[in-house]
């Protein structure tokens, strides 16, 4: 990734062709944890349309001033039933990449393949919960607008879904647990590399580091080709993600699997 800039010990990263002042901010701590996990709205109203939504549903929101979170706009923050903290904003920093890094390319921000495995942009990210999950699903579809564009079922109701805002199978993907070290977890977080000769790249790159890691493989949800691999540092889990399908149907209808299938 390419580092945007260092404030106070927090370092804010983007891939090389993510527009947005970041998409991934680090700091160190005692523990590994996810502070919040964001999400761009369609316009600027919707941050506010959206606060006035969540007072209706008694949910608590937190907001927060332009600045708060470098390069990014008024937000504000909230818990799903789940436990996650979310956070809203529309308003962006476009920071430019450096001279001698920036893209020939009019419409990438960063030069291709500048280091390591170089992914394009961020993907999805993928929680789990031990609460109640279907109460999380119904929040995310009937108040934050998400579509579940695949799921699968087991004896006990739905145990994954895979939701969308975009064209994509998945913005996030959220998992039923029965016990995890607490309620709201982080699965992992994906970046997009654009075919599948990157992702065997990327795995020679891996090798050559030391860094052990899991595929590549495909994904019948999503039909995806994957390779995950641990942050040494945080031990947060990163997907490498390519493939796959869009949806451009107005009336999907969600696929279900079985535990079988």
């Amino acid at each position: 990734l390419e580092e945007t800039t260092e404030i106070d010990g927090v370092h804010y990263l983007r891939a090389y062709s993510d527009f947005q002042h970041h998409t991934l901010s680090i700091e160190a701590g005692e523990n590994a944890h996810v502070k919040h996990i964001g999400w761009r709205t369609k316009t600027a109203d919707c941050v506010l349309g959206f606060k006035e939504l969540l007072d209706e549903q008694r949910i608590a929101v937190q907001e927060y001033p332009k600045g708060t979170t470098p390069g990014i706009g008024d937000s504000i923050r909230f818990q799903l039933p789940s436990g996650h903290t979310f956070e809203l904003y529309y308003e962006v920093e476009k920071s430019k990449a450096a001279s001698d890094k920036a893209s020939i390319l009019k419409n990438q921000v960063y030069k291709s393949w500048n280091k390591g495995i170089s992914p394009r942009r961020f993907d999805h990210v993928n929680i789990h919960t031990t609460t109640d999950v279907d109460e999380s699903y119904e929040f995310l579809m009937e108040v934050l607008g998400f579509n579940m564009r695949e799921y699968v079922r087991g004896d006990d109701g739905i145990l994954a879904g895979w939701m969308s805002v975009t064209p994509l199978v998945h913005d996030v993907a959220m998992i039923k647990k029965e016990t995890l070290p607490t309620p709201a977890r982080l699965h992992h977080i994906s970046y997009w590399l654009d075919d599948t000769q990157d992702i065997i790249r990327a795995a020679d790159i891996l090798k050559e580091n030391n860094l052990p890691f899991i595929g590549p493989g495909k994904h019948g949800v999503s039909q995806a080709i994957y390779l995950y691999v641990m942050d040494p540092g945080s031990g947060c889990r990163v997907e490498l993600f390519s493939g796959g399908y869009l949806i451009f149907e107005p009336d999907w209808e969600p696929v279900e699997w079985t535990l079988e299938e």
